[in-house]
């Protein structure tokens, strides 16, 4: 159970690493180049360890369900909206909605026994968590104004979505 907490919270550092250096690739390029870097870049790096860590077993994709092989394309959608998020809402607004829509859906879909996960019994408790979660947000965002985000080659507000 250590290591599992301990490599969550490397994630986490991590994603939170990653979406601020994206944020910056997308000041310069744009959304598209900037998700065809991060998942390219992602995609020789995973397959590089994959076959010195796991060799020619990396391929071994039997007993997959088809549908699993689209969650790469999920992946764009992660890219496109942190990065547009953060660029409007800053890295650390925008992270905890995300952590706490994470929460929530996980929790839905543990609860639904979707997409193949073992049905695990929803509690008022867990509901109270994802709520205490939201109502964090909440204060962190109403507890005091927050100067808007600058685009840093022009210096203005940042408030449209740039979707070159």
């Amino acid at each position: 159970m250590l290591i599992g907490l301990i490599l969550a919270l490397i994630a986490g550092s991590l994603v939170s690493l990653q979406n601020i250096f994206n944020t910056k690739v997308n000041e310069h390029t744009g959304s598209w180049s900037t998700t065809t870097l991060v998942l390219g870049m992602g995609f020789i790096a995973s397959l590089l360890m994959g076959l010195i860590m796991e060799g020619k077993n990396m391929f071994t994709l039997q007993h997959m369900q088809p549908w699993y092989w689209f969650s790469g394309m999920i992946g764009v959608g992660v890219v496109i909206c942190l990065v547009q998020a953060t660029r409007l809402l800053g890295p650390t607004y925008a992270i905890s909605i995300v952590l706490t829509s994470q929460l929530g859906f996980a929790l839905l879909w543990d609860s639904l026994g979707w997409l193949g996960l073992t049905k695990v019994a929803f509690s008022f408790n867990q509901l109270i968590g994802v709520l205490v979660i939201v109502g964090g947000i909440l204060v962190f965002k109403l507890g005091g104004a927050r100067e808007p985000q600058r685009d840093s080659t022009t210096g203005k507000p940042q408030q449209a979505l740039n979707l070159k």
